[in-house]
C-alpha cells in the first residue's frame, strides 16, 4: 500500500494525559519519522509535533486514538500522493 508523509500536531492541555499520549506514540513508532515536543509551563500545556510516513488508514488511526484522549487536541496534514 502506498504511504504519505505528513504532520500530526498534537496540544495537550492537561499534562496528565501526557503518558497515554505517549502510550499510543508509542504503539505507532513504526510511521513515526521524528517527533518534537514542547511543554510549555507557562500556560500549562504541552506541544508535540510528529512527522509521519504511513498509509492514511494508520494515519487516521493514530489521529483518531489521539483525538479521544480527553482535553488532547490533534491536526494533521498529510502529502496528496
Amino acid at each position: 500500500m502506498e504511504t504519505r508523509v505528513g504532520v500530526v500536531a498534537i496540544v495537550i492541555e492537561n499534562i496528565s494525559y501526557a503518558p497515554k499520549v505517549n502510550e499510543i506514540l508509542h504503539e505507532y513508532s513504526s510511521i513515526v519519522v521524528g517527533r518534537m515536543g514542547i511543554p510549555y509551563k507557562e500556560k500549562g500545556v504541552s506541544v508535540i509535533s510528529i512527522i509521519v510516513d504511513g498509509t492514511t488508514d494508520e494515519i487516521s488511526a493514530l489521529t483518531g486514538k489521539l483525538g479521544k484522549i480527553p482535553t488532547v487536541n490533534v491536526k494533521s496534514a498529510i502529502t496528496k500522493k
